[in-house]
């Protein structure tokens, strides 16, 4: 496997303060940001350093259950449990974690374990969702304004309280990794390289458990960022939320807003971090029946639902060219894969 190549590159950090009286400085700062890197972090955002911590311990105590107790609300439309299960087709190989997919309202019927097994989890979670939303609304204005569409253009198309809604909170374990991963003929991937295609992501990394790579701005010269330089997002104590660009977004700004690579690279040289690695993603994705074309009508029109299919169908036939590419010339390989399904880190 080709060593991976590595640039600083700084991420924009974008203050969330005061932000009905800053909203055009606001909207200017995220939009070109996401003109140009596709990645960001979002700073004075309303969710205290001590919410973002109770998730974690939250998200703790539902991995720390008896696989047996999580198998009681598996993984199926988009909600529930899973393990080992994500597999890629660019590597035939699973992802070593686990997760657990929440949603909004009647999406989340049978998905939630009884409090029995889990006092105060299900309304503790919402509670931390809805907080979450609230800090999308803002982003998603930003965007709104910037397209040159109405404040809430982006918010009605991602209205949580209706039932079309697919907007999911998942909750990812990452199991701690061999010393020798890599060198005894197997590499444990975490999260290969992926672009996610929803609107937005929002996501909370756990301090200390670093592995987030970005490859930005649709920089790469090769599928996936294989060969090109990366850059390590480190974890922050200080609450700020890394922000990325979906490929939704991307299609919805007719590619003026760039949908960029990243993974949680497989730990195999020296100064990766091995250990068990949580983290919180939060994917905005459209109602089902949301109309979906960008200001300049560069795509044709669609629905949400017809997107998602979309993504999948395209990304499968992506994951697998880019397999038997590699395949014929192995030396170009890098540790990692292109997931498909479009959830991230």
């Amino acid at each position: 496997m080709a060593p991976t190549k590595y640039l600083d590159r700084p991420i924009p950090a974008i203050s969330l303060a005061d932000f009905d009286s800053r909203i055009d400085e606001i909207t200017e700062q995220l939009c070109s940001a996401a003109e140009s890197v596709g990645f960001f972090c979002v700073v004075d955002h309303g969710i205290p350093v001590t919410t973002i911590e109770e998730a974690f311990e939250l998200s703790s105590k539902f991995f720390a259950l008896p696989d047996s107790v999580k198998a009681a609300v598996p993984f199926s439309n988009n909600a529930g449990w899973e393990k080992n299960a994500q597999i890629r087709p660019s590597t035939g190989a699973a992802d070593r974690k686990e997760s657990y997919q929440m949603q909004f309202g009647a999406n989340m019927e049978g998905k939630w374990l009884p409090d029995s097994e889990l006092p105060g989890f299900q309304l503790s979670a919402l509670t931390f969702m809805h907080q979450v939303q609230a800090v999308s609304e803002k982003l998603m204005k930003c965007f709104a304004r910037g397209l040159g569409f109405d404040d809430n253009y982006f918010i009605r198309a991602h209205d949580i309280s209706r039932p079309e809604s697919q907007t999911v909170c998942r909750l990812l374990h990452y199991f701690e990794v061999p010393a020798d991963n890599g060198r005894a003929g197997e590499v444990w991937h975490r999260a290969g390289a992926h672009t996610d295609w929803d609107l937005l992501t929002l996501l909370f990394q756990k301090g200390g458990q670093s592995g987030l790579e970005i490859c930005p701005g649709r920089e790469v010269s090769t599928s996936f960022g294989y060969g090109d330089t990366w850059t390590k997002v480190e974890p922050s104590s200080t609450g700020a939320i890394i922000c990325n660009i979906g490929d939704l977004l991307m299609s919805w700004s007719d590619d003026r807003f760039k949908s960029t690579y990243h993974r949680v690279k497989a730990p195999t040289e020296p100064g990766d971090y091995y250990g068990e690695r949580y983290s919180i993603a939060f994917f905005n994705q459209p109602c089902h029946d949301a109309l979906i074309q960008g200001p300049k009508k560069k795509y044709p029109l669609v629905t949400g639902a017809e997107f998602t299919r979309n993504a999948m169908n395209l990304y499968y036939a992506k994951t697998m060219a880019e397999k038997e590419k590699k395949l014929a010339e192995p030396t170009k390989m890098d540790v990692g894969g292109k997931i498909v399904d479009g959830i991230g880190a």
